[in-house]
């Protein structure tokens, strides 16, 4: 039995990981802080770590992308998407009015993941304009948090599954702002994941520039291009080290052991660029996943 770690039980993290290893044994280990899902795995307390890493509205989450990168060395294993459909929950006798229907007036605070209230923010504008918002560790948290303070007026973003698990009731469903609102989710560990097979392959890389090399950007974009390497995502982030010096994250569509990718690896690396290998790994759509 693998066993998995990741965000609270009720979390989007939850319901994307409970589809992705569907027909599998799992023993799950939930943490409420990212950074200790990272640890569980890096302290082999699990063989997988699950991370949201880029969601449709919010872009990536730099928080997540930095763990990957300056704090743990856990390989990416996997990558697969799941619609983040969040819902504004709470205890629904506390807010009714006179003709029995939810007076969203009388919810003094709505709290949330910092995403999930970013991906609602037409709905809580026009619905809770001047309600107080609060930020929490996860969504699941933030509908646990309800239950522990009734009758304060309230509510929580979150999941369905997370309403359910905590008795509470569900006052206004998919509320997001747009439709097609998925996040991106990366396994990771040192363990090879082979339970699915998927004929979409990524590899990501971190490609650090010589300081003293100009135009060292469009020759390593160069050494893609014209190889015809389809790269899906480039994003510059600080190194940390030193202000104004970036590593860029890029995202290749090829395996890595294919003829091409690694002699533009080498390519890139002969001038004098720093290339680290993050993983080369399958990635599953969600249409790919439900059949």
């Amino acid at each position: 039995m693998k066993s998995v770690a990741l965000l609270p039980a009720g979390s989007v993290s939850d319901e994307a990981a409970r589809h992705f290893f569907h027909g599998e044994t799992v023993a799950w280990k939930y943490h409420r802080l990212i950074s200790d899902v990272f640890l569980s795995t890096v302290n082999n307390i699990s063989d997988y770590s699950i991370i949201p890493i880029e969601n449709t509205i919010e872009g990536s989450v730099s928080l997540h992308m930095d763990w990957l990168v300056h704090e743990v060395d856990l390989p990416i294993q996997a990558e697969w998407v799941y619609p983040s459909i969040q819902n504004l929950i709470g205890n629904q006798a506390e807010f009714l009015n006179e003709a029995g229907q939810v007076d969203f007036s009388k919810i003094k605070k709505v709290i949330s993941h910092p995403v999930a209230m970013a991906q609602c923010l037409q709905f809580l504008n026009e619905h809770l304009p001047q309600t107080e918002r609060e930020h929490t560790s996860s969504t699941a948290e933030a509908v646990k948090m309800v239950t522990k303070q009734p009758g304060q007026g309230i509510a929580a973003i979150g999941t369905l599954i997370a309403a359910s698990n905590n008795g509470l009731d569900v006052m206004a469903r998919s509320i997001t702002d747009h439709n097609n609102n998925f996040t991106r989710f990366f396994l990771v560990g040192s363990k090879p994941y082979e339970a699915k097979q998927s004929d979409r392959v990524k590899t990501s890389i971190l490609v650090t520039l010589p300081e003293d090399y100009p135009g060292a950007l469009h020759q390593v974009l160069s050494a893609f291009a014209w190889r015809r390497i389809n790269l899906s995502r480039i994003e510059s982030r600080p190194t940390k080290k030193k202000l104004g010096n970036y590593y860029f994250y890029i995202e290749i569509e090829m395996a890595l052991d294919t003829v091409l990718l690694p002699s533009a690896l080498q390519e890139i690396e002969a001038i004098g660029c720093q290339v680290r290998i993050l993983g080369s790994y399958p990635r599953f759509t969600y249409e790919q996943l439900c059949n």
